[in-house]
């Protein structure tokens, strides 16, 4: 029974106070005026009365009622019922006769100024929520004093405060104060579950269903939330609702559902709340940062940016959502449909209420159902003292990761929970039978809305119930005063009481109830009943990984194995164990299994068994959470101290000093959780030794929380000394548990080594406040980071850092674990005295087992392997013991299937040349492969050292992660047995050997010499200076050319018989000979006859001038007899390096410029770089130059237009007009500019005009243009600009068909550059990519290739990685600007590349344009030539862009050449029949030009190498012929043995252009890249891998006899075998069995080219024979690559599709339907099946054809075909290739046309005439009218045949 109402307080305006603008409150009166004993009086409460403040009004308010809530220090709740009303007062302020604010300008206050009202307030302060009955009871009084009723006020207030009801037990009070009035209050029947009247189902109506689920959530997980509405009413129900959707959790933190203005910096509070404030404050909390605001009024929910709320785990936040919506809104489910039910209306208000309540209910018993089982009772008596297992109930539920969950468990409202519903006896609710009876239920209706709604009313029904026990019973009322009563009279204030006769009422009923009979209440307890344990629900959703019985049965074989002493069985099962302990059932058999072996709590093994046993026990614990939410570290926990092995002197080492580096050792709570299941144990052991007399069998059925409660239960029957006997039991039991915890934390925490201090370094165990579950939470991540500073001293510490530390954590546990199960002061005192002895002690043992286990001879690790070296390679550090370790490539990990070959155990060597590792698998199902990874040192791009984290194996020292842009990578751990220093030395070498002081400290120029000669040798003697050589090169350079008599008009590749003739030849001419037959091999190793003749000019120079001499470009003369007929000559002008030192010695330049002229022009281009020709188009005379970009200041005065002035000296002006002149010279050059200058531009068929460009119609049809920038592709469309003067842009169509020279420049560069019209040259600006971009998509490529870890992330998958390196949109524009130049060429135009610096992209370009256009590049002598001259001689610079040196390291790599070589390869894929180098060849030159063995790629230019001495060699240094110095010789030799680097498909179309694709589409990722051979490293040495493969076929071989039939089945391992070599392929395979046969027989082996030879034209013999066909060889037919050949890169023509490939499988279709533009290889196809010529032409003749758009009318010969049903076009009529075809199935009608637009003049208009087909309308023109209409019937006979 209490008190109805504690206190009646008269609260009005204090006008004596009134300061300033606010006023004050002040209490008038309150009764009792003394306070209760069991209740003070809250302060502060006038300030609750006006929450917006005491303000008087010149209006009368009505009187208004609300409740504020008041929590005192006790946290006890006061509702505080405010009554106000309002009198009226004098205004204080005329008294003073100080004017009002209010008063001054408003006119309705002047004329009435004397009347103001005040607020009054009459209060009831209650500790119980009954609003209703407090409403009725205020209004009364109010009444009363109103009406002037005849009773007095006293009595009714001193009814008030003495009347008593019970608190709960549904029993119904009638009270009545005494003025003829009855009310009854209706008590709830448990008082455990709250009241909420309709304040629920208001506050969903007022938020929504998703807001008040969010508000819900951010309430469980303690964040800030603020509700906003003008009615302080609404603000009281609303926070109420919150708190009744909360049970049975309830809220421990600040609540205020009623917040006075004056208060707001409460808000402002770091700690959770939820509080209510008036809407007219709204301002003052727009600037709270984190605190969720609830608008009740506008219905929103507005979350701050930094606040996450963590909501409910789906897929129970949308049930939930569901059901409330079915609650709220019931007709929502059958909005839809045809025939609604007559009437769904929601329930009532009241009703609904309680339904909400229902589902949250429901949604509590679902989330914590099991949750009793999770409690560990460690203490009985005198108190129970429970814990929660939060680790374990998440884990059962497969939890671990739900933020929500996790938040909740931490929480204060669940702390509270725990402790209420904790213990095992008490008072049950409806919260306890929903745990203990209807779980199951629960979990059935999850998937179906109607069976919750079903389970929801039922609930429902409970909770109406327990508020209205006796619905039936009105409540009465009497005496309310009439509305029409208040603005009567001026009332008379609300009058004084009389406090004694309040005080005699209350004293009277005080001593009445002193009297009466203590009312007696049973309280009705019982045992708490858990309901079904946990892991019968789990089960469905928990962790189903690893469950299968094959892999728990592996996990037991392998224990039994190791016990059994069967050490290969288990070594061989032990991988797939490890991968098994991946899964939660295998750790948890592992455990039990383990167990099984212990006997009297030790089992000593062996030390082989231990370390098994211990790298089990590690594995199994990695991948345990820290949290250990399946128990398997509290399972492992007693068998670490277990397991032990015997070392020498009586020491025993336990698992445990193995076992330290985990994280969940470091985490408290699991430490606390572990002790607390223990204690529970023997708790329940002592218990029930008790009871054990008769029953034996009962007891071991009771949980300990039922023994519990079966105690609380006959704890008052026992006498005092047997209660004071069982808690001396209790205590000493925990006592000693503490004891033996501070032991096991000291075994897990002290390092073996604990001079080491390994501990502090991994954990955050020095760090005081670690105490949090989750291991750094955001509050103590600041703390973490100060312990890490405050212990990283610990090299110089002594171990006491670490038993301090380690103390401290002990200390921390035991306070807490002791507080928590109430150990007494003394006991704690003496566990704090042990505690440091305890760890000393341990330190001392410790110390001897790690002097034994020194001593312990070593494992048996796998034998180093030693490498092969290069002749002249030398090993600068011997192997280092380390572990490869697995990297992101999925393929050698055994992630797509196969054992793993990573990670593998082996040395790690450094060389002068590699750095190499070699070892074995570490798995044993493959332990006698090995694995070998080596890259160039000169390769090496990064090495890092990477943070260890503990790992399963070993403890490594360190990792160093070493990538290489050969694309490899190794990721190395350095065993125990590697000294750290050591691992320091080797980096350094390692650095020193990548970056040397200087170019010559590279392996190409120390092999063979010793390492002490590197040092000394800084600077070659250079023979003779500069001048004397120039003269030399001259000479030398005539020679050559005169002697060049062998030069081919059109190149083929020369037969042998040639070569080897050729050879003799050579020999009798006095300038070298190389062992290379064949004149393109005079290079750097050529043995020189006389020592005069080392000159500079014995390399390079002569290969270029051979080029220039094959084209036709140079005659070398001396300046006055220069032969005036040749329009170019080779100039001498830079024989010095002078005037560029980048470029070669002798260039090409025009015949009329003289070398003064060069001299001048030029500075204007960057490095000196002036534009030379390097190569002519042998068909149209075309040239193409190289140059650099212009220096900013020529380009303005280059493209300034002729009558703007031009700034700057008149100096600069002379350089601009010879440039002008320069390139005029090369114009002048071209037979095409001699004949147009001679006749009109417009006159004649063959100059078509409106359009500026020749082919670019194909170009722009085929899509081509559409990523350049738009002006090109106006300006090659002819759509050009408007003159710049105004002038019409008709003028220019004065111009020629094209420009003569196109100059191809860089947008950036070009800018404010303007065209002059009547220039014959035009610039082509483009953007060019920096190498800075190149270097970065680089790095990123090599990440996608070889990434260092395997990442499941979906954004970072091999393709999305690749994507976003760029690098195959940078091949894209280099091989898209290369086919732009080679179209100009082609179409007669010269082109000057005028890019950069002019020696990267430049370089690019020019040797990509040159392989397209000239077939002789794409052998292997000319690509070499095409090498030598462009990217060596033309200075690219390869040491500073391969980082080659110390002064080069800072710029990086930049594969400027690489990407060369991919755009080859990529051309080399499509047109696969045009090369004569294999794609090995490529990647050979990728590797080398990096690997630094040859001295090829070294330096920077031609007079860097001819500074060094490199560009010829002496006699007397040929010593050693194993060492090759130059590649090119090499490729030669190896050529000469094996067909490695051979096409076999190479058959060549005569003077072919090339024009691959260049969309990214059509790109491939080069294999280069990826792919990998393990078994013998990098192929491209040839010498190391020579003669493997027949070994392992032997052993193979010897190993099937002995087992089983042999079979003919072989392996191939992607990534370990190289597959061309153990798959060869058939050509290969039958060069190598004819080789073989000829050494059997004894005869002398013939030459792999010579056999192929023979072949080749014994097959063309054959062929010639049998039909004219154009394929060199049928082998070649048969092996269906002449599809490949034309469906690979084919145009469609004419077309506006874009480059649209029709590949079909049907070679014939393909190429019939889809013809090449610019390709006439397709059409020789059909020869083969054309017996004569003539039968196959119906019709032919000239017709004109006007180009597709934009291109003009041009004569074509065509063919009429009935056989092929094909209309076909030549060039001429000699043409054998066929230009296009027009398939007559697809034509449509043949009409009679009209002329267009650039029609051919003179010509009749009935000559025209349209042939329409499905795609197109083609328009042709014939000579005239009588010939349009053959060709038209021929047309029309033709399709009716058909």
């Amino acid at each position: 029974m209490t008190r109805l109402a504690d206190y009646f307080v008269v609260v009005g305006y204090d006008l004596d106070k009134r300061g300033g603008s606010e006023g004050q409150g002040r209490i008038l009166q309150r009764f009792p005026e003394k306070d209760w004993e069991d209740n003070p009086f809250p302060q502060g409460l006038e300030l609750f009365c006006q929450p917006s403040g005491w303000e008087l009004d010149p209006e009368r308010k009505p009187p208004s009622f609300f409740v504020s809530v008041l929590t005192d220090i006790n946290s006890e709740r006061h509702y505080c019922a405010c009554f106000t009303f309002w009198e009226s007062v004098e205004n204080p302020q005329l008294q003073k006769g100080e004017p009002s604010e209010a008063d001054e300008d408003e006119s309705p206050d002047v004329l009435q100024p004397a009347q103001l009202y005040a607020p009054k307030s009459l209060v009831l302060v209650s500790r119980l929520d009954h609003t209703e009955v407090f409403r009725n009871c205020l209004s009364l009084i109010y009444t009363v004093h109103v009406d002037g009723l005849t009773v007095p006020m006293e009595t009714v207030i001193g009814n008030l405060l003495t009347c008593i009801i019970p608190l709960a037990g549904g029993s119904q009070r009638t009270i009545t104060l005494g003025a003829g009035d009855r009310q009854v209050i209706q008590t709830p029947i448990n008082d455990s579950l709250p009241v909420s009247g309709c304040s629920v189902a208001q506050l969903f109506r007022q938020l929504g269903i998703v807001n008040v689920l969010c508000l819900f959530c951010a309430a469980l997980t303690e964040h800030k939330i603020l509700f906003l509405s003008s009615s302080y009413q609404r603000l009281t129900d609303a926070c109420r609702a919150l708190l009744a959707i909360m049970f049975p959790l309830k809220y421990s933190f600040t609540y205020v559902p009623i917040l006075p203005g004056k208060l707001l910096e409460v808000l402002s509070t770091p700690t959770p709340f939820i509080i209510g404030v008036n809407s007219h404050f709204r301002s003052e909390t727009q600037e709270l940062l984190d605190v969720i605001i609830a608008d009740l009024d506008g219905g929103t929910v507005t979350i701050p940016e930094c606040v996450h709320i963590s909501l409910l785990p789906e897929p129970l936040l949308h049930h939930t959502q569901t059901v409330i919506s079915m609650v709220l809104d019931p007709e929502l489910e059958v909005a839809d449909h045809a025939f609604p039910p007559p009437s769904v209306q929601p329930s009532t208000l009241k009703i609904q209420d309680k339904e909400i309540r229902a589902v949250f209910l429901w949604l509590f018993a679902h989330l914590l159902q099991g949750y009793r089982w999770c409690l560990h009772i460690i203490r009985i008596h005198p108190e129970p003292a429970i814990c929660f297992h939060k680790a374990a109930f998440l884990g059962q539920r497969a939890l671990t990761e739900d933020d929500f969950l996790m938040k909740v468990l931490d929480g204060m409202a669940f702390a509270g929970f725990v402790s209420e519903r904790g213990p095992p006896y008490r008072a049950t609710d409806l919260f306890d039978d929903l745990i203990a009876n209807q779980v199951e239920r629960i979990r059935q209706e999850i998937g179906d809305p109607h069976k919750v709604m079903k389970h929801i009313k039922e609930l429902a029904d409970h909770l109406f119930k327990n508020e209205n026990p006796y619905p039936a019973v009105s409540m009465h009322r009497v005496q309310r005063t009439a509305e029409s009563a208040q603005p009567r009279l001026p009332q008379t204030p609300f009058p004084h009481l009389d406090e004694v006769s309040v005080q005699l009422f209350i004293d009277h009923a005080a001593a009445k109830l002193k009297t009466a009979p203590p009312v007696v209440k049973a309280e009705l307890k019982s045992m708490v009943p858990s309901g079904p344990p946990l892991t019968d629900i789990v089960d469905r959703n928990g962790n189903v990984l690893a469950n299968s019985a094959r892999r728990l049965e592996v996990v037991r074989n392998c224990i039994t194995y190791i016990f059994d002493n069967k050490m290969l069985e288990a070594k061989k099962l032990m991988p797939a164990v490890l991968r098994a302990l991946k899964g939660r059932a295998a750790r948890v058999c592992l455990t039990q299994e383990l167990n099984l072996h212990v006997l009297q709590n030790r089992a000593v093994l062996d030390t082989q068994q231990f370390d098994y046993i211990v790298r089990m026990m590690n594995c199994t614990l990695q991948d345990c959470s820290h949290m250990d939410e399946h128990g398997i570290a509290a399972a492992l926990l007693p068998l670490v101290t277990a397991f032990c092995r015997k070392l020498g002197g009586g020491i025993t080492q336990f698992a445990y000093c193995c076992v330290q580096e985990h994280m969940v050792w470091t985490n408290m709570q699991f430490w606390e959780a572990m002790f607390y299941s223990d204690v529970q144990k023997h708790i329940r052991a002592l218990y029930l030794e008790n009871d054990e007399e008769g029953d034996t069998s009962s007891p071991k059925r009771l949980s300990a929380l039922e023994l519990a409660s079966e105690q609380s239960r006959l704890w008052p029957t026992l006498s005092k000394e047997q209660q004071q006997e069982r808690v001396q039991k209790e205590e000493s039991t925990v006592f000693s548990q503490a004891i033996h915890y501070a032991n096991r934390m000291s075994y897990l925490l002290l390092p073996l080594d604990t001079s080491k201090n390994r501990l502090l370094r991994n954990t955050g165990l020095g760090d005081l406040e670690s105490v949090s579950n989750s291991y750094v939470t955001n509050s103590i991540a600041g703390s973490m980071a100060e312990s890490y500073d405050t212990e990283s001293g610990f090299e110089d510490a002594e171990s006491s850092d670490v038993a301090n530390s380690v103390i401290r954590f002990i200390n921390r546990f035991v306070d807490k674990v002791c507080n928590e199960s109430g150990v007494t002061n003394e006991h704690l005192k003496s566990l704090h005295i042990m505690i440091p002895d305890i760890v000393q002690m341990h330190i001392e043992t410790l110390e001897a087992v790690h002097r034994e286990s020194k001593r312990l001879p070593p494992i048996q690790k796998p034998k180093l392997l030693r490498p092969t070296l290069l002749p002249g390679e030398e090993f600068v550090m011997d192997g280092m013991r380390v572990h490869l370790i697995a990297d992101g490539r999925e393929e050698a990990s055994g992630l797509m299937g196969g054992p793993p070959l990573l990670p593998a155990e082996g040395a790690i060597y450094l060389t002068t040349y590699r750095l190499i590792f070699k070892g074995t698998p570490t798995d044993p199902n493959v332990g006698e492969q090995v694995v070998t990874r080596s890259f160039p040192i000169a390769s090496l791009t990064k090495e890092k050292q990477i943070s260890v984290k503990p790992s399963v194996d070993q403890f490594f020292q360190e990792i160093l992660l070493l990538r290489s842009c050969t694309f490899q990578l190794m990721k190395i751990g350095f065993d125990e047995e590697v000294a750290s220093d050591l691992a320091e030395v080797f980096r350094k070498h390692m650095h020193k050997l990548r970056y040397p002081q200087h170019v010559q400290g590279t392996f190409a120029f120390t092999v063979g010499q010793s390492a002490k000669l590197v040092v000394e040798h800084k600077t070659k003697d250079k023979n003779q200076s500069l001048r004397t050589l120039s003269k030399n090169l001259v000479k030398t350079a005539k020679r050559t050319i005169g002697r060049q008599n062998v030069t081919r008009k059109k190149y083929s590749p020369p037969t042998w018989e040639n070569r080897s003739s050729l050879q003799s030849e050579m020999d009798e001419d006095e300038i070298s000979v190389s062992e290379e037959p064949d004149q393109s091999s005079l290079t750097l190793s050529s043995t020189i006859r006389s020592s005069d003749r080392q000159t500079m000019s014995n390399v390079v120079e002569r290969a270029c001038c051979r080029d220039y001499q094959r084209l036709g470009l140079g005659t070398l003369s001396n300046s006055l007899t220069r032969s005036k007929n040749e329009p170019f000559r080779i100039s001498t002008v830079n024989r010095v390096y002078t005037v560029c030192r980048s470029y070669p010695g002798l260039l090409i330049v025009p015949q009329s410029i003289p070398d003064s002229t060069i001299q001048r022009i030029c500075r204007c281009y960057r490095q000196n770089r002036f534009p030379v020709v390097c190569w002519r188009n042998s068909r149209t005379k075309a040239v193409l130059l190289r140059s650099a970009g212009l220096h900013a200041k020529g380009v303005v005065g280059f493209f300034k237009s002729p009558n703007a002035p031009t700034a700057g000296p008149s100096q600069a002006d002379s350089t601009s007009l010879e440039q002008e002149k320069y390139l005029q010279a090369i114009i002048s050059s071209m037979p095409s500019y001699s004949e147009a200058s001679g006749r009109n531009t417009l006159s004649g068929f063959t100059s078509s005009h409106m359009s500026s460009s020749g082919k670019w119609g194909s170009i722009r049809g085929s899509g081509r243009l559409s990523t350049y920038n738009p002006d090109v592709g106006n300006r090659l469309a002819g759509k050009e600009s408007p003159q710049a003067n105004g002038g019409p842009s008709e003028t220019y169509f004065l111009r020629p068909q094209r420009a003569y020279l196109y100059i191809i420049g860089d947008k950036s560069q070009l800018k404010g550059g303007k065209q002059d019209s009547f220039q014959q040259w035009e610039v082509v600006p483009i953007e060019v990519f920096d190498v800075r971009q190149v270097k970065n998509s680089f790095k990123k490529l090599m990440k996608a290739c070889v990434p260092s870890i395997s990442n499941t992330e979906p954004n970072m998958t091999f393709h999305r990685c690749l994507e976003e390196s760029e690098w195959m949109n940078l091949l894209h524009r280099v091989l898209q600007v290369s086919v732009l130049v080679v179209e100009l060429l082609d179409n007669g135009s010269s082109v000057m590349v005028s890019l950069e610096d002019g020696w990267d992209v430049t370089t690019q370009v020019v040797s990509l344009v040159q392989l397209l256009s000239d077939p002789y590049y794409r052998t292997i002598d000319g690509f070499r030539l095409l090498v030598e001259k462009e990217w060596l001689s033309f200075g690219h610079r390869f040491s500073h862009r391969g980082a080659q040196t110390l002064a080069s390291q800072s710029s990086g790599f930049t594969p400027v050449f690489l990407q060369f070589l991919d755009c080859v390869h990529q051309i080399h894929l499509q047109f696969p029949m045009e090369f004569e180098f294999s794609q090995y060849y490529l990647k050979f030159l990728a590797y080398h030009y990096v690997s630094n063995r040859f001295r090829t790629f070294l330096l920077d230019s031609d007079y860097e190498r001819i500074e060094l001495g490199v560009l010829y060699e002496e006699k007397g240094e040929r010593k050693n012929p194993q060492v090759c110095k130059s590649v090119w010789d090499y490729i030669d030799r190896l050529n000469k043995k094996t067909p490695i680097f051979y096409n076999y498909m190479f058959s060549p179309e005569e003077e072919e252009v090339l024009k691959p694709y260049s969309f990214i589409s059509n790109l491939k990722v080069w294999d280069f890249y990826t792919e990998e051979t393990l078994s013998e490293g990098p192929s491209f040495d040839w010498e190391l891998v020579r003669g493997r493969p027949e070994k392992p076929q032997e052993e193979a071989g010897d190993r099937q006899e002995t087992t089983a039939p042999k079979s003919q089945r072989m392996i191939v391992w992607p990534c370990y075998d190289s597959v061309s070599k153990l798959l060869p392929d058939a050509i290969t395979k039958l060069l190598q069995d004819v080789q073989n046969l000829e050494t059997e027989l004894g005869q002398p082996t013939e030459k792999w080219k010579d056999t192929w030879d023979k072949i080749k034209s014994a097959q063309r013999v054959e062929s010639r024979l049998e039909s004219r066909h154009s394929f060199s060889s049928p082998l070649l037919m048969s092996s269906n690559l002449s599809h490949q050949r034309c469906s690979q890169g084919v145009y469609l023509q004419q077309s506006g599709v874009g480059s649209t490939i029709n590949l079909t499988l049907d070679c014939e279709v393909s190429a019939t339907s889809t013809p090449a533009a610019g390709r006439p290889s397709t059409s020789t196809l059909y020869s083969q099946f054309q017996s004569t010529e003539s039968e196959n032409r119906s019709f032919e003749g000239i017709l004109y054809k006007r180009g597709a758009l934009l291109k003009p009318w041009k004569p074509r010969w065509f063919v009429l075909d009935k056989t092929k049903h094909q209309l076909r076009y030549y060039e001429t009529r000699q043409d054998k290739e066929c230009k296009g075809v027009i398939e007559l199935a697809e034509v449509e009608s043949v009409i009679p046309g009209t002329p267009t637009m650039g029609s051919p003049k003179n010509i009749d208009e009935k000559a025209f005439f349209d042939l329409k087909t499905t795609k197109r309308v083609y328009n042709f023109c014939a000579q005239n009218s009588a010939n349009t209409q053959l060709w038209m019937d021929s047309i029309q006979s033709c399709l009716s045949d058909a």
